[in-house]
């Protein structure tokens, strides 16, 4: 997991040269369309990357993006009526039955479904329209980073062709180097106490999308149960449970929804609770090493890269393997 971490500006270099021909042909093609509304297949860590695909969708193409549940093919054998739609189905293998069934109903109803997945020729890739590879190259540790953050890029490079942002795309080829120095960033200030029972992650927006994502690696990897919560919805009923010492970490990017996010963490750092923000806006709450890319939408996956090195090391500390967290396989294929 460690060298994969540190394979991920070169993964993101590597999609950012292979990739350009399969980008630009599917834009090409999904521009002259009249696309009412996205979808997403994904279950995971594919799940949370489709999370921040909706926030870009919706912000970027002013259309809104439902999540999908694979179930609704593999198990009660139901389709919907998904003319003029356009499905993002992610999976890093490709192999799972219940996201390729799901894609496959979609396709056969209309809708333009686009398989995201470091494996081009997976089941996946045969049920969709179009195959959009990752470039990640292999991934041997149970726990995804590389292919998370290559579906991340590649998602919302698709969406910034679509929205012809000349913005966002320079900033997207722009992110090898920050995600270096993100790589290179210590957030090892952050790591919760050993005896610990729970923690929060928190986020807002995109941002929040990658909070889900840690939550799951600090289960997965370091059998720590941590929950993610919108730093809005935390106020909502959760927080009765923070007390004195009570771990949180916060992502905030350089966006609209920064300052609301850091006056929760500063909040609850005012309960007692051991906040860590990557933020320099805290007042009161720890703040992390930051890393900010050219464009905010893009800040959210310098995040994670720098929050994947803490993860790392809190297993380690606890004698956990990472790369093969019990009960757990590289390829999870449900019905």
């Amino acid at each position: 997991m460690k060298q994969e971490i540190a394979e991920i500006p070169a993964a993101v270099d590597r999609l950012l040269t292979s990739g350009d021909v399969d980008i630009k042909r599917i834009s090409s093609e999904l521009r002259d369309s009249d696309l009412r509304c996205l979808l997403s297949v994904a279950r995971g860590s594919s799940d949370h990357a489709c999370t921040y695909l909706k926030y870009a969708a919706e912000l970027l193409l002013g259309l809104p993006m439902a999540s999908v549940g694979p179930s609704l093919a593999s198990v009660y054998g139901s389709s919907l009526k998904a003319d003029g739609m356009l499905c993002f189905s992610v999976s890093q293998s490709g192999k799972s039955p219940d996201i390729t069934r799901m894609t496959r109903s979609l396709t056969k109803s209309g809708a333009t479904t686009l398989a995201i997945t470091n494996h081009p020729g997976s089941p996946l890739s045969e049920a969709a329209s179009a195959t959009v590879p990752i470039h990640a190259g292999p991934e041997l540790s149970v726990a995804a980073t590389k292919t998370f953050v290559t579906s991340l890029v590649v998602g919302l490079w698709l969406l910034a062709e679509l929205k012809a942002d000349t913005g966002l795309l320079a900033a997207i080829r722009n992110l090898p180097a920050h995600l270096k120095d993100a790589v290179a960033c210590d957030w090892r200030e952050a790591a919760p106490v050993n005896d610990i029972g729970s923690l929060f992650t928190l986020g807002r927006g995109p941002s929040w999308a990658v909070s889900n994502e840690a939550a799951l690696k600090f289960k997965e990897t370091c059998q720590i149960h941590a929950e993610s919560y919108s730093s809005a919805e935390v106020l909502h009923g959760p927080v009765s449970i923070v007390s004195h010492g009570f771990p949180v970490i916060v992502f905030a990017a350089a966006d609209a929804a920064e300052q609301a996010v850091v006056d929760v963490a500063d909040q609850l750092s005012q309960m007692g609770a051991a906040v860590f923000v990557n933020s320099e806006k805290a007042q009161r709450a720890n703040v992390l090493p930051i890393v900010r890319t050219d464009h905010w939408l893009t800040d959210p996956i310098a995040s994670i890269v720098s929050f994947y090195g803490l993860v790392e090391h809190v297993a380690t500390l606890q004698g956990i393997n990472p790369d093969a967290p019990r009960h757990l396989n590289k390829v999870t294929e449900t019905i």
